[in-house]
């Protein structure tokens, strides 16, 4: 399941990239600290945005988040027209291959087609070929 994140799910989001950090060789590099994203994300002025990948839990568990993509708005001077700039992807390794990725980009491309924006940009290590 694919759903906006909350405020509850900042310590998930802070955990993922941190681990995403590390997936990406660079942990020292992720300095962002649960009150930073927290305010980002729901302050008086949000500044970025996230989808959250949830699976089941077991019998009577809470859903857990495996997945988050964190985007911002951008804008073409060509089209006239914001666009969504996608910083961040990441599936935890144990929820890989389960279509959650494909499920976060969906529904991006979804809130894109919804609000109008002419476009998704997204940028990957040249590395990285999963």
């Amino acid at each position: 399941m694919i759903r906006s994140a909350k405020p509850s799910d900042v310590p998930a989001i802070h955990t993922m990239i941190r681990e995403l950090a590390a997936y990406e060789r660079a942990p020292q590099e992720a300095k962002a600290t649960e009150e930073q994203l927290r305010e980002a994300l729901f302050g008086a002025h949000p500044a970025v945005f996230a989808l959250i990948a949830e699976e089941a839990g077991g019998a009577g568990e809470p859903a857990v988040p495996v997945g988050f993509a964190l985007w911002f708005r951008n804008f073409s001077t060509w089209t006239g027209t914001h666009g969504v700039y996608l910083e961040d992807l990441y599936v935890t390794p144990r929820a890989r291959g389960g279509g959650h990725g494909k499920a976060l980009l969906a529904e991006l491309a979804r809130i894109c087609v919804e609000r109008g924006y002419a476009r998704v940009d997204w940028s990957v290590l040249d590395w990285n070929e999963p």
